[in-house]
């Protein structure tokens, strides 16, 4: 069948929720990339000040949450049906960002990002159902691949959008947010609710049937052992969000590309630039871009491996990649490492889902395909570890800069709110007898923040071993 006519038999509510995922994603990625540099930044430029540890538990918890909430919210929406749910969803979502804002201390804002973790917990379960009740064998495959580019177009304008307003204050980035939010409050008026079945049973019976069936897959230890395993992937892909922004604006030197879009876009150094240098988020933004990009390529490689050597393959490109891309000040390496990073998430996300079904047994792959959100759960709570207590303890610079203060026997007041960080930095510059970049590069010379490469490489290295002798001595197979 021709590419058109496939395109000709997507119904309009299947044109509908993919715009509506666009929106949605938009909305996320627009406060989601700016997040961990709002929750550490220093207090004078807006940011709030907290520990690097306060930022993993916000998102490490509060993201894991979010994806296993689905569990709960699609028995909801199956209930009470799509189009209702995505209402509520949008509701929760427009004022869950509407509120953030308002909130400064740690148990405030970790309380707002649940509330807004709901919003995108019962979301997050319909439009992918949409997709899959709005096609058929012959259009699912470029139904999904439609599905996953509209993610991605989401994720990268999101940042794009927020970013140029960021100098108006971090309130302005969450209010950017609702208002697309509201968008689809327009959208869902045209929103077809698809046929689903309905079913006699109370809400609380199918959300009993849920977790029975969750329970049943777990019994497999072969299984649970395969979800851990997963789970240190995206332990790793998480530092992407968690880590690599606050590292990038604290250590990173990104002034080559300031200059190279100096010389031939100065819009865009107008737009994402200050000083000389390139918002972090801008940075980190790369991933999306090459995702757009490259994906198809990608795919169509990929999609002739066997699901276990693409998914090990994936991961240990992965590895590398979110390794080198906290190795070193070089911002040119770390976009080069940046797209080695996307190269295996294209190449290892797709193929996880599809091994699981491999090794399911034939009367329970439904049930084990109902536990693919497990890991994704594990590998948040575990990625918000890595970038709260291991980052700040190892790496985060207004942590090492207290230390050596400490050291010297200094007298700078704490920090707190009527001490910002950037004071501190300043004073401590004035008294060591260094500007601001030669106190940087003294921190990285004398306490290598960048060893927290070797963390990430061995997480991502054990999963690789681990997988391949999971399969062959555990399974006894060849996948």
């Amino acid at each position: 069948m021709s590419i058109t006519k496939v395109f000709k038999k997507f119904p309009r509510t299947f044109w509908v929720a993919n715009t509506i995922e666009l929106f949605e994603r938009w909305a996320w990625y627009g406060f989601f990339m700016l997040f961990a540099n709002y929750l550490t930044g220093s207090t004078d430029i807006g940011a709030l000040g907290l520990s690097q540890a306060q930022k993993g538990i916000i998102m490490g918890v509060g993201t894991g949450i979010l994806y296993f909430l689905p569990v709960i919210t699609g028995a909801i929406a199956d209930k009470y049906g799509y189009k209702r749910v995505l209402g509520i969803s949008f509701v929760v979502y427009s004022t869950a960002f509407i509120a953030l804002p308002l909130f400064n201390t740690f148990a405030g804002v970790f309380t707002m990002y649940l509330y807004l973790a709901l919003g995108a917990a019962l979301f997050k379960p319909i439009i992918s159902a949409t997709v899959a009740k709005t096609t058929d064998e012959e259009t699912s495959s470029i139904g999904f691949g439609i599905f996953y580019m509209m993610v991605n177009i989401g994720a990268f304008i999101g940042p794009l959008v927020t970013l140029a307003y960021k100098d108006s204050g971090y309130t302005t980035v969450f209010y950017i947010s609702a208002g697309v939010i509201l968008i689809n409050f327009i959208l869902i008026l045209f929103y077809k609710e698809p046929e689903r079945a309905i079913k006699q049973e109370s809400l609380g019976e199918a959300i009993g049937n849920v977790f029975r069936n969750i329970g049943t897959a777990l019994s497999d230890f072969k299984f649970v052992i395969f979800l851990l395993l997963v789970a240190a992937f995206w332990s790793m892909y998480y530092q992407l969000f968690f880590t690599l922004p606050v590292f990038i604006t604290q250590w990173v030197d990104t002034s080559s590309v300031y200059n190279f879009f100096e010389g031939f876009m100065p819009a865009v150094t107008e737009t994402y630039g200050k000083g000389g240098q390139m918002d972090s988020e801008f940075i980190v933004n790369f991933d999306a871009m090459f995702i757009i990009i490259f994906q198809i390529i990608i795919s169509s490689i990929v999609m002739k491996l066997k699901p276990l050597k693409a998914m090990m393959g994936g991961i240990l490109v992965c590895t590398i990649g979110m390794a080198l891309t906290l190795y070193t000040q070089n911002v040119l390496f770390v976009i080069t490492a940046i797209f080695i990073f996307s190269i295996g998430e294209m190449a290892s996300s797709p193929k996880i889902t599809e091994y699981i079904g491999r090794i399911a047994p034939k009367d329970k792959v439904g049930l084990y395909m109902g536990c693919s959100f497990l890991p994704v759960f594990a590998g948040s709570t575990l990625g918000g570890v890595i970038s709260g207590n291991v980052y700040g303890s190892m790496s985060d610079k207004v942590n090492l800069l207290v230390k050596e203060v400490e050291k010297r026997g200094l007298d700078i007041p704490a920090i707190s709110k009527d001490f910002s960080a950037t004071e501190y930095f300043n004073r401590a510059g004035e008294l060591m007898g260094m500007n601001q970049n030669e106190l940087t590069q003294f921190l990285w010379n004398t306490y290598n923040p960048d060893n927290i490469w070797y963390v990430i490489l061995a997480i991502g290295l054990f999963a690789v071993i681990a997988l391949y002798f999971y399969d062959k001595l555990l399974l006894n197979k060849k996948s």
